[in-house]
């Protein structure tokens, strides 16, 4: 009897703590407003085909950080969940474990980080390859990113990629555009992305004009093709 009263309350704590995590854990829904079918991807989150027109809801809890959502394009995987993209390919699996190959339109936050305040950003760092909002969606915050300028119409012939428009650091692997050291400054190149699209990310010391705050316990939504 007493074994069953302290594995009821073993059991009560887990649900609790578990209910807690999730009230506390952000939403994010995106949203596939383009013509095509993409496949949507997410760290932490997995992967997910969206035809025009559909959300996928995912969620992430408080603490998370280093996380991304992004478009792949043009792909093609089998029953077990390999393939491949055009775009935004993460290792050939639906399910995406790792970060997706540029070019990359990215949407990255992270959540519950200093003075209990979420970090957003949207960045073209990996180039571009599909339109994108990221905004919040919760009374107490109003932000909206947004790049969905034609970029890839636009693209200098240097950076120009089958379906899309890839970052000057991996078409060049120069310090002047990587910035391993940390001490760099914009060039031509970053700068067609920022004249393009001000709040978002054209190369790694952008953050001034980049990088957005909402208290944690925001909800997010992200749109493809806004």
């Amino acid at each position: 009897m007493e074994l069953f009263k302290t594995l009821s309350v073993l059991s009560l704590l887990v649900i609790a703590l578990f209910s807690v995590t999730l009230v506390h854990a952000a939403k994010f829904d995106i949203i596939n407003n383009c013509p095509d079918t993409l496949w949507a991807a997410a760290v932490p989150g997995g992967g997910k085909q969206l035809n025009k027109g559909e959300t996928w809801t995912i969620t992430a809890p408080p603490g998370t950080k280093e996380a991304r959502i992004w478009a792949r394009t043009k792909c093609q995987f089998d029953a077990s969940g390999r393939g491949s993209c055009e775009t935004g390919d993460c290792n050939g699996l639906l399910e995406c474990k790792g970060f997706g190959s540029p070019p990359n339109t990215l949407a990255e936050y992270a959540l519950k980080q200093f003075n209990d305040m979420d970090f957003i950003d949207m960045s073209n760092i990996d180039g571009f390859n599909v339109p994108m909002e990221f905004s919040s969606v919760s009374p107490g915050c109003n932000r909206v990113i947004k790049c969905a300028a034609d970029i890839i119409g636009q693209c200098p012939n240097e950076l120009k990629v089958q379906g899309g428009c890839q970052g000057p650091c991996w078409v060049f692997k120069t310090e002047e555009h990587c910035c391993n050291s940390g001490n760099c400054g914009p060039t031509a190149f970053s700068k067609f992305f920022k004249d393009r699209c001000p709040d978002v990310y054209s190369y790694p010391k952008d953050d001034a004009t980049s990088v957005f705050t909402c208290p944690t316990g925001t909800d997010y939504k992200v749109v493809f093709c806004p």
